[in-house]
């Protein structure tokens, strides 16, 4: 095989990865988000603690469903937070960066409150007034 060959077969797999990469970076970081924080309360509808991120289905308290991106799991357990933290029905408080299209009902939490207690997913991004 020729070096062009070589170099041509080592472009191409390195674009195939490339492509199968996208969905996971579209995913992971903050780019997605809105800088400014907000507030939503409601109630847990549903939670996953799979990876790549646990999430929670949260029932806002107009009755909108909402997804909560928490933490990666090691993140997630740093902050205290188990499947046996919460469960369905519990009541929620949530701080955390919404999605830049307000038309998705997502939000990537920095900290999650439940019966008073917080649990902070990303405490050096949290915001005070």
């Amino acid at each position: 095989m020729t070096s062009f060959a070589i170099g041509r077969r080592a472009l191409l797999c390195g674009a195939a990865v490339s492509i199968l990469a996208l969905p996971a970076l579209a995913h992971h970081g903050w780019g997605w988000a809105v800088d400014e924080q907000s507030e939503l309360k409601g109630t847990i509808r549903a939670i996953s603690m799979a990876p790549p991120h646990p999430t929670l289905q949260v029932a806002a308290t107009d009755g909108v469903l909402w997804q909560i991106d928490l933490g990666n799991p090691s993140q997630t357990a740093r902050a205290n937070f188990t499947g046996d933290t919460a469960k369905v029905g519990d009541a929620i408080t949530v701080l955390g960066n919404r999605h830049q299209d307000a038309s998705k009902r997502q939000m990537k939490a920095v900290r999650i409150t439940i019966a008073g207690k917080n649990y902070d997913m990303y405490p050096e991004r949290i915001k005070t007034n």
